[in-house]
């Protein structure tokens, strides 16, 4: 039996990788910064019949001695364990430090495993493009992007996005400056993720997202915007995001891939019609192309629609 350590895996995202490894027969990892908080993760134990197969270890990615007591004894780390906060009061100990320096603390810790076989880094579309869900000022409104793009970071955009952005550079230096390594890695970057949560935790930034698009609630400036622009909104479905990830980390042949995920792209009013069961009226897009995941990963899609119409 192999073991795959999962930094966030009972969040949102997490929570739904947890599961395939636990029906995959993985012994599975799963951190938590607060181990005493048993309603962040007890959910995780009825997910699949091989819970027994699951432990929870007590973990800040800002502490190097507890990362490698992490990693230690894993074959494959998936590491999502970055804040996600659209509301912040202060952008570098909220997000920029836990978020990069964390990265950085975690890429020097596996450095010196003898056991890893592949490295996972959830990252985020804002590796690609801060200013997600808008197209930098600079291309055309037509621009469709892939990874062949090269990186666009502007410091005038939200900070959780810049961080996931330095993050993600720091992997993708990593990778240059390690070209012996005796593992893979691979990072999945995807838009905005929908669906139902695996838990009854109302801090998932996810699902306000989808209760504030639903109910047309201009919470804070962001969402303010969306409605005010009526955006064209890139998202993906909760589930194939865990797919691509397990298929990232049990797929050889693929290091130093950065994989776009997303499903069709639809303006804000009908995103909100679609999460209120109704269609539609404007063509769905697309923003950003998945052709490498889905060659590369086997990832077939679901239609965002279909999601959207059975959210909460």
């Amino acid at each position: 039996m192999q073991t795959v350590g999962i930094i966030g895996g009972s969040g949102f995202i997490g929570s739904y990788i947890t599961k395939i490894f636990l029906e995959e027969n993985y012994k599975v990892k799963v951190s938590s910064t607060d181990i005493s908080n048993k309603s962040k993760y007890e959910h995780l134990f009825s997910l699949s019949d091989t819970a027994n197969n699951l432990e929870i270890f007590p973990l800040d990615v800002r502490d190097k001695e507890a990362l490698g007591n992490f990693v230690k004894d894993c074959d494959i780390i998936v590491h999502g364990g970055t804040p996600f906060k659209l509301d912040v009061k202060d952008p570098q100990t909220e997000l920029l430090e836990p978020t990069v320096q964390g990265t950085r603390n975690f890429l020097e810790v596996i450095s010196k495993s003898k056991q890893l076989k592949k490295v996972v880094f959830i990252a985020s579309v804002a590796a690609w493009n801060t200013s997600f869900p808008l197209n930098p000022a600079t291309y055309p409104a037509n621009h469709i992007f892939t990874e062949q793009d090269v990186p666009y970071m502007s410091d005038q955009d939200h900070s959780y996005a810049q961080a996931k952005f330095l993050a993600d550079q720091e992997v993708r230096k990593f990778i240059a400056e390690n070209p012996d390594l005796s593992f893979e890695i691979n990072s999945v970057s995807f838009t905005w993720v929908i669906g139902n949560p695996l838990s009854e935790r109302p801090d998932s930034t996810s699902m306000a997202m989808q209760y504030l698009i639903k109910n047309k609630i201009a919470a804070n400036p962001f969402v303010e915007m969306l409605f005010a622009t009526d955006t064209m909104f890139s998202m993906i479905d909760v589930r194939d995001v865990a797919e691509a990830i397990y298929q990232a980390a049990t797929t050889k042949g693929i290091h130093g891939k950065n994989y776009l995920l997303t499903n069709e792209s639809y303006k804000v009013s009908d995103i909100s019609l679609m999460l209120n069961n109704g269609n539609p009226l404007n063509e769905a897009a697309i923003v950003y192309d998945s052709s490498l995941a889905k060659k590369d990963l086997g990832i077939a899609f679901i239609a965002a629609k279909e999601t959207l119409n059975h959210c909460l």
